[in-house]
């Protein structure tokens, strides 16, 4: 089982990097194709001295589009993308072949994720279970895209890219069609990704706002009107889960401050709670 990872940039050098060296110890087989938007920072000539990495460097429509072309050219079973800004935490991949391997009607797994600051410093984590269609209709994501592993088959043999006319929500559009269409998703329940709030990501921006309302409003109206029933619903599935406690562990990741070798950081509070 081999693994393709799609990384689209945009002068994003420095986070690239980091990206790239946690993808690249991953111990599996894996072929990490970086989809770069004409970068003027010095991408492209560090992608030259990395012949490790599959590369183009060519104007696209947006971070989707960018996707789209790389998971084009992807060869791999299993499926993801990991922007500049994320990470992989070590063995990442080894767990996640192993859960497909165990469980062949699933076609997407979810890992949790660990949220650091610009200098790798924890923040907080978010553990993930398996989206439901009107939760993700309604309240955007319960995942994020750093932490979603998907089989090859479904943009293979189902079709689904992501949509180029979005900007900043084109993965939870995506996420939406994959519930609609009933497709079978699992959570391994287990840290895989580095989410770093950099401040200058699109998830928080006035943008992707305007996205998140307009997929709202594509929602049944009956869903609209209950989401915060939605919505609770979502944290007493997760309250049941034990997604809110968590005991002291660590991570490691690699820093703008340790390029090359990796980190080691000690979590003495863990909290879930959300803060940016």
């Amino acid at each position: 089982m081999t693994f393709s990872i799609i990384t689209p940039s945009r002068n994003q050098l420095d986070w690239l990097q980091l990206c790239a060296a946690s993808v690249a110890d991953q111990g599996v087989p894996v072929e990490h194709l970086i989809q770069d938007a004409c970068s003027t920072d010095g991408t492209v000539e560090w992608l030259r001295q990395n012949p490790n990495l599959l590369w183009r460097s060519e104007r696209d429509g947006g971070m989707y589009d960018g996707i789209n072309r790389g998971l084009r050219r992807a060869s791999g079973d299993i499926l993801a993308y990991l922007n500049c800004d994320e990470q992989y935490l070590p063995g990442t991949l080894q767990r996640v072949q192993r859960c497909f391997e165990e469980n062949p009607g699933v076609d997407v797994v979810f890992g949790d994720i660990v949220i650091v600051n610009g200098t790798g410093d924890y923040m907080f984590h978010w553990k993930v279970l398996p989206p439901r269609l009107h939760h993700t209709w309604v309240s955007h994501l319960a995942s994020l895209s750093c932490a979603v592993f998907f089989r090859r088959k479904l943009i293979a043999e189902d079709g689904f890219y992501f949509s180029e006319h979005l900007r900043c929500v084109g993965d939870g559009d995506w996420m939406l069609r994959l519930l609609q269409r009933g497709v079978r998703m699992k959570s391994l329940g287990q840290f895989t990704s580095v989410f770093a709030c950099t401040g200058a990501n699109m998830s928080v921006g006035a943008n992707a706002k305007r996205e998140a309302r307009e997929l709202f409003r594509s929602a049944p109206r009956w869903a609209q009107f209950s989401k915060p029933m939605i919505v609770l619903h979502h944290r007493l599935r997760k309250l049941l889960a034990g997604s809110y406690f968590q005991s002291p562990f660590e991570f490691s990741l690699y820093t703008r401050q340790s390029p090359d070798q990796r980190m080691q950081r000690q979590v003495t509070r863990p909290t879930s709670r959300w803060k940016l």
